[in-house]
């Protein structure tokens, strides 16, 4: 046995006491290809197997429930006489058609549809049909509004969300513009309105950022981490400062647990005391630290920082 697995090994103690009369001898899978009885395929319970055992048979039912009735296909045949496109159509897919021509009437989406072999009649009903769907053309405004209230105001549809609804809809009925109607019709519905109403918070406004008028005015701020420890002091990370104005970087490297006290002392060092101070730091940190920084900034300046007093400081996180 090359490498033992614990099931492997469970086995080998229940056989300890077959040692005397067996050997165990080990085969690669390439040669053992029969299957034991183990491992083959189980066998369907069926009468035709010797091993079957009856059991009780549990029937499920499914119900559906629709107000479309036979009365509605009839209406639907009835309004192809009235709508000048569906009356075309039905002409024209007639096996004794004469006049090929008629399809020049057709308007703009019904021709297009047409000469893209989409439509198909078959007891006297008019199809529409796509790579998977193959569902009857509606015109009349009424049926279309029956069966927005089937697929969405139902009790088997239970108002669901435009996308749901959009989705029914596909698999009964096409019309011009189907999907816009569906938007429209479920924005409007009374019910959803009131239930499904959103609760969060509105998403605010974002904030333009104030174009600098001269360098290191505004300042970018970002922490890169994760890097290998290099240096003498090993530093793990590299905290990139842009100036918007000139759109020249700056890498400082750092670790990545500096205390915004370190962060703010190596600025000053390395770079305040080359470019002088910024008016705005945009920084994707959390307001706290960017907060700390600006304070830790002004002690190692020598004075109080007092945030009501610098108007032109715009804090963006």
């Amino acid at each position: 046995m090359k490498t033992p697995n614990r099931h492997m090994l469970r086995w080998q103690i229940a056989i300890q006491e077959y040692r005397g009369n067996m050997t165990i001898v080990h085969k690669s899978g390439n040669i053992h290809k029969n299957a034991d009885g183990l491992s083959r395929w189980a066998l369907a319970n069926t009468p035709d197997n010797p091993a079957w055992v009856p059991q009780e048979e549990h029937h499920i039912e499914g119900i559906c429930v629709t107000d479309i009735g036979t009365e509605f296909f009839n209406q639907v045949k009835e309004s192809y006489k009235i709508d000048k496109n569906c009356h075309i159509l039905s002409q024209l897919l007639m096996k004794d058609c004469k006049d090929p021509s008629l399809s020049s009437k057709l308007d703009e989406i019904w021709k297009k549809a047409y000469d893209e072999g989409r439509f198909h009649l078959l007891d006297g009903i008019l199809y529409h049909r796509t790579k998977h769907t193959c569902v009857m053309a509606l015109t009349d405004r009424t049926l279309i509004n029956t069966i927005l209230h089937e697929c969405h105001d139902s009790v088997a549809a239970g108002h669901l969300s435009e996308d749901r609804t959009l989705e029914r809809v596909k698999t009964c009925s096409w019309w011009p513009n189907w999907k816009k109607d569906v938007i429209e019709y479920c924005q409007t519905c009374d019910r959803c309105q009131k239930a499904n109403r959103a609760t969060g918070k509105k998403f605010g406004m974002m904030i333009q950022i104030q174009e600098p008028k001269s360098p290191w005015e505004i300042v970018h701020m970002d922490w890169v981490t994760a890097l290998p420890p290099g240096g003498d002091r090993s530093y793990n990370a590299c905290l990139v400062l842009v100036d918007r104005y000139r759109k020249t970087p700056m890498f400082l490297p750092c670790h990545k647990d500096d205390t915004a006290m370190d962060t703010a002392i190596m600025i000053w060092n390395r770079v305040i005391s080359h470019t002088g101070l910024f008016q705005n730091i945009i920084s994707d940190r959390e307001p706290k630290f960017t907060s700390a920084l600006w304070t830790n900034i002004h002690n190692v300046l020598g004075q109080s920082y007092h945030s009501q007093q610098l108007t032109i400081l715009k804090l963006m996180v």
